[in-house]
């Protein structure tokens, strides 16, 4: 979809908006999960800490391919412009949520937490096994990228507007990788990053910033929604017959 805000770009945009979060938040998960494997030398916990964020990454790649399976499924179900005009609302309706959620305004809808996080502790129990083997930092990565967290709702979110499997897994990517080296970081030791996360006004700045962002892709005269509504959903996503 040609859309900048939908694409690989669009994505790291997102994941770059997320550092702050991601290295309060994941840094300290990161941490705990390398000291889990034990390792020996300093080369041993980066080769650990490599796997488990590409398990990371992998996860989110996977729920873009699933989200962005569904909304192609409603621009089949529906005329393709009402149907992308409806996730468009819902995506900004959503963006707006998790923004507020961040900036400490609003609280994280407790059903969607409580569903994914019975989702990853499924998947922790299904995996388990394979966490003594050789590409056990790698499972449990993709373990660690289901675990409940809004910036990820937002991405996935969005990602659902790419309106394909593969849109939604390059959306889904690029946002990944953004966030791939401020865990490193912190789980390496660098807690700047960490401590500006836990300062109450970068978290309310950050959070605003993603709801306006949110707001203005339906707003009517605003760049972001001229820039959407100028281009059409695909060809290829045509109402079924």
């Amino acid at each position: 979809m040609a859309i900048s805000e939908f694409s690989f770009l669009g994505g790291m945009v997102l994941g770059f908006a997320s550092t702050l979060h991601c290295a309060g938040m994941c840094g300290g998960i990161a941490t705990s999960l390398t000291l889990m494997f034990q390792p020996q030398s300093s080369a041993e916990r980066v080769r650990i800490l490599t796997m488990a964020q590409a398990g990371r990454v992998t996860s989110y790649m996977l729920a873009g391919a699933v989200l962005g399976y569904a909304g192609a499924e409603l621009y089949g179900a529906f005329d393709r412009a009402g149907a992308f005009r409806l996730l468009q609302w819902f995506g900004a309706v959503v963006l707006i949520w998790l923004g507020l959620t961040f900036a400490g305004l609003l609280p994280l809808p407790a059903p969607v937490d409580r569903a994914v996080a019975r989702v990853s502790a499924a998947l922790a129990k299904l995996l388990g096994p394979l966490r003594r083997s050789a590409v056990g930092p790698y499972v449990a990565g993709l373990t660690w990228g289901i675990i409940p967290c809004p910036m990820v709702y937002a991405a996935l979110f969005t990602a659902m507007l790419t309106g394909s499997a593969v849109g939604g897994i390059i959306f889904m990517a690029g946002f990944g990788l953004a966030t791939v080296v401020p865990v490193f970081l912190t789980a390496l030791g660098v807690t700047t990053l960490a401590s500006m996360e836990a300062r109450g006004t970068a978290r309310m700045i950050i959070g605003v910033a993603i709801a306006l962002f949110g707001a203005s892709t339906i707003i009517p005269g605003s760049p972001t929604n001229g820039l959407i509504c100028a281009v059409e959903p695909p060809a290829a996503l045509a109402p079924r017959q």
